[in-house]
């Protein structure tokens, strides 16, 4: 199995006297330690208007830890296409890979929270449609060596070149993050890997893969267990006391999103949350990586709230049952 993390650093609101950094350092460190332990890959999020410090710029501070790093690979989970410019965004993607010697995993997606499309001044209806466009020339100025133009409803370029290209060819590793039948079967017609949500419920996650696994054999390729990415929080805790602690915090964060996102049927449920997560004594951590490799997952995104101790710890006394 392959083992990489997924999350985001916080950074603090205050006064003068406030280090505001001192979240993103944290987090920084903890990647660093995270590539010695082991860990293939880690992929950050993107997140605006929210109100406690989430990363918005994503590609400058994975060019921080892609600096500070030789094999750790850089990805976005995701990259929301419909608020970038996309030639920008395909520029600034291949400099990262460039710069990281063909590190990175630029995972994207629509969007799922109504109030960053309100703070982007930009209508929800078009996320598809602007979505479809973004990726349409980024897929151009990528894999094009001579000038070209596009006319398109949201973007026209005449006669451009981007610069500079990717290391990964013919552009960087693509990731697409999946939450119902229609996106999964679309991740699979494009061709790209598929990233699954550390809020979707294990019977989710069992039944999107089989949808991708299919509609990938359907199009006559074969497919890769490793093509498929599982965001899961985990926390290995050593009392019911812990577990009760995590498993509150967690409802407090899960709430937390649902009050940002598009539509009200993301439940906040104690049964909901329980099912996203991976929570408990070391022995039942290993137990439910092992369920997930029994249904054919093979590579498992950590989200960590404790932080570089479950990290260390998973790395010390689970990995090794999976190599």
């Amino acid at each position: 199995m392959r083992f990489g993390m997924f999350g985001s650093a916080q950074a603090s609101r205050g006064g003068p006297d406030t280090d505001s950094g001192a979240g993103f350092r944290e987090f920084v460190e903890r990647n660093i330690e995270a590539e010695a332990l082991g860990y293939h890959s880690t992929f950050l999020v993107e997140h605006h208007f929210t109100g406690f410090g989430q990363v918005s710029a994503t590609l400058n501070l994975l060019t921080w830890i892609g600096a500070l790093t030789s094999t750790l690979r850089l990805g976005t989970a995701v990259t929301v296409l419909p608020w970038h410019n996309p030639v920008l965004l395909a520029e600034q993607i291949a400099t990262l890979d460039l710069l990281s010697e063909g590190r990175v995993d630029a995972g994207i997606g629509k969007g799922y929270r109504l109030k960053e499309f309100e703070g982007f001044a930009m209508p929800v209806e078009e996320a598809d449609a602007r979505f479809e466009e973004c990726l349409e020339v980024m897929l151009k100025a990528w894999t094009s060596d001579s000038p070209w133009s596009h006319r398109g409803k949201y973007w026209q370029y005449d006669n451009v070149v981007v610069e500079p290209p990717s290391t990964q060819k013919p552009h960087p590793q693509l990731w697409m993050g999946a939450g119902s039948p229609r996106s999964v079967k679309q991740v699979a017609q494009l061709g790209f890997n598929m990233l699954l949500g550390q809020y979707d419920s294990f019977d989710m996650i069992v039944d999107e893969i089989a949808m991708y696994k299919s509609e990938i054999e359907s199009l006559g390729r074969t497919f890769d267990p490793m093509s498929v990415a599982v965001a899961r929080s985990v926390n290995i805790v050593n009392s019911n006391d812990e577990y009760e602690e995590a498993m509150n915090n967690r409802m407090v964060a899960r709430r937390r999103t649902q009050e940002h996102a598009l539509q009200s049927s993301f439940q906040d449920t104690r049964e909901a949350t329980e099912a996203g997560t991976i929570y408990g004594s070391l022995e039942h951590v290993t137990k439910e990586i092992q369920t997930l490799r029994d249904v054919g997952i093979e590579y498992v995104l950590l989200n960590c709230p404790a932080g570089i101790s479950t990290l260390r710890r998973f790395a010390k006394d689970v990995i090794p049952s999976f190599a």
